[in-house]
């Protein structure tokens, strides 16, 4: 493999590609809130796993996940990128946002809205919180996963995301073409 010739550039590109996810939320009057967040990762304490998830400005569901520390990570298909589109260009103080249809549930073992069109849930409670100036990082315990029934899931490390079919954001919407394999599967061997 050839070196990389590469070209610095000023610190505000920054090339953070990330899953898309609709966060669902209940209001104070117990309706339920959505909106995209693409500001999610993992990490982990012992054998647990915790979402970390952030959110910038004074977004509604950031104010219901800071009141209440609930809430529903929904990931986000190719399918459901008109929804996603929706619910990131209206916003819970210009009224209920019903303007196209999706069906929602609630989640199994925390009461928050879930989207019924996603393939996979997360089902959280926010535990901590860290707040670096207009965002605020929600360390999330995950407390139930719902997937699709249709996936295969003997092995959690091999998940083939190509049946998820994310939506990946890096300020333009992306897919995913190829399963390219697993840890290992491109190793240098050493010759004998």
């Amino acid at each position: 493999m050839e070196p990389i010739k590469r070209k610095s550039v000023e610190p505000r590109y920054s090339l953070c590609v990330q899953p898309a996810f609709i966060i669902g939320t209940n209001n104070e009057d117990g309706s339920h809130n959505f909106a995209p967040i693409t500001w999610v990762s993992v990490t982990c304490e012992g054998d647990d796993y915790w979402l970390v998830i952030s959110m910038y400005g004074a977004k509604r569901t950031k104010q219901n996940v800071a009141r209440n520390g609930l809430l529903s990570v929904n990931l986000v298909s190719t399918d459901m990128l008109p929804l996603m589109d929706y619910f990131g260009t209206h916003h819970a103080k210009d009224g209920k946002k019903d303007q196209i249809p999706y069906h929602v549930s609630r989640g199994e073992k925390v009461d928050v809205p879930v989207l019924d069109e996603s393939r996979w849930v997360y089902e959280c409670e926010a535990a901590k919180t860290v707040e670096i100036g207009a965002s605020t990082t929600f360390f999330c315990r995950i407390k139930n996963v719902q997937i699709d029934e249709r996936l295969d899931m003997d092995d959690p490390m091999s998940i083939d995301l190509t049946q998820l079919d994310p939506v990946i954001y890096s300020g333009m919407y992306h897919s995913i073409g190829n399963l390219l394999g697993k840890i290992g599967d491109f190793s240098v061997q050493e010759k004998s």
